[in-house]
């Protein structure tokens, strides 16, 4: 797929969203080694859904959405930690799976704000 991009003329990714589909990072990497990597929000929302109770649910995934709603990285940083604390205790397996991703979740905080808004709009 990043080849067939490239052989058609993409020279550069500036910004790369995708699911966790095993090996994309590692192919961005070697073909636009210039790319950043955001794993995708929403993928991430529906792994977290498939490991919580029902009933907890809404509760987590409005407090997850507050992680990408924030007005800088840093603030992200803390709401996700918040998010963390929270939910450890309950869904420690979910809560791994997010932390072992965590480099991959802020990436867009990286880019005006404009720029972020039409992301995950």
């Amino acid at each position: 797929l990043l080849q067939n991009m490239k052989s058609r003329g993409l020279k550069q990714v500036e910004l790369f969203l995708s699911d966790g589909v095993v090996g994309m990072k590692t192919a961005l990497m070697q073909t636009y080694p210039k790319a950043h990597f955001q794993r995708c929000l929403v993928h991430v929302m529906r792994n977290i859904c498939a490991k919580v109770r029902v009933e907890d649910r809404e509760a987590i995934m409005n407090e997850f959405k507050q992680v990408h709603q924030q007005s800088n990285k840093q603030e992200g940083i803390t709401v996700l930690h918040s998010f963390y604390s929270k939910w450890q205790k309950a869904y420690q397996h979910a809560i791994q799976n997010v932390k072992d991703i965590e480099a991959d979740l802020l990436v867009f905080y990286n880019y005006p704000k404009q720029i972020r808004s039409s992301i995950y709009s």
